[in-house]
């Protein structure tokens, strides 16, 4: 190693390298963890709570029921209506040889096959309203609070507050300086000082193109990967962007003199 680094031109190449590299001139900047997505679950229509099928802390998958509302009148009348439906659509499919033989007046047939029709939208129509006493998941995510119990009468009310913490979200703010520097798609590390989680790789999705002139600065968004969900949403973090910080332009060797321009 000694021998390499002799001459005057080796030390300079050798100190050159090591300031060009961008992890270790690279900058840090403060910023803050969130979740990903925070849903607010409420009920579509007003009624009473059946059950509630998840507490705070409990993961959850999107489609999964978390809760329900009383719907006994609505079962049975959903059930007389599909019984309506499958009687008319029998009654048109008998009277379909009857219009054959031409037993009776197309009038007749056209009422009987439009009764059934009828019951049949109806019957969708109360099986759509029976849906909407069954609250489920929008999305993938942890349950931060439940505001209501059975028995509970709810209309527009929040029942639970879900977060989607897989991916998460990492707000930044950086100087005016870093515009155009930082782009869509580009990587950075994140730390947490004090959490002892190591690094972590996130990906930059929105560079805001508003600039806030009071502060000189602009909004860097990037997203973080937390399939295992290990790691925590509402905390602050330090980002370092693998771009080379500022340095002071290079003094020019003494030991050798400066050329010239003729």
């Amino acid at each position: 190693m000694r021998g390499c680094l002799r001459s005057p031109e080796a030390f300079v190449i050798f100190f050159g390298l090591i300031a060009a590299s961008p992890v270790l001139g690279a900058e840090r900047f403060e910023g803050l963890v969130e979740p990903y997505l925070e849903v607010k679950i409420s009920s579509g229509v007003p009624g009473i709570l059946d059950e509630v099928l998840v507490q705070r802390g409990d993961f959850v998958k999107k489609d999964q029921v978390l809760a329900r509302l009383q719907s006994d009148v609505e079962k049975a009348t959903c059930d007389l209506t599909r019984a309506k439906a499958e009687f008319a659509a029998r009654k048109a499919k008998r009277n379909q040889e009857l219009a054959k033989r031409q037993m009776i007046s197309s009038n007749d047939r056209d009422e009987l096959e439009t009764e059934a029709q009828i019951l049949q939208l109806e019957l969708k129509e109360m099986e759509a309203r029976l849906k909407q006493r069954t609250i489920t998941s929008p999305v993938d995510g942890v349950v931060v609070k439940r505001s209501h119990s059975p028995g509970e009468f709810v209309q527009e009310d929040v029942i639970l507050n879900l977060a989607q913490i897989d991916p998460l979200r990492v707000e930044v703010v950086v100087p005016i300086k870093l515009y155009g520097k930082i782009t869509v798609g580009m990587r950075a590390d994140v730390e947490w000082e004090a959490l002892g989680l190591g690094l972590q790789r996130a990906v930059v999705k929105v560079v805001d193109p508003v600039v806030d002139a009071a502060s000189g600065t602009i909004g860097i968004r990037l997203e973080l990967p937390n399939p295992k969900h290990e790691l925590p949403a509402g905390t602050k973090c330090w980002v370092r962007f693998p771009i080379a910080a500022e340095r002071p332009a290079p003094k020019g060797d003494p030991g050798r003199p400066k050329t010239q321009t003729p």
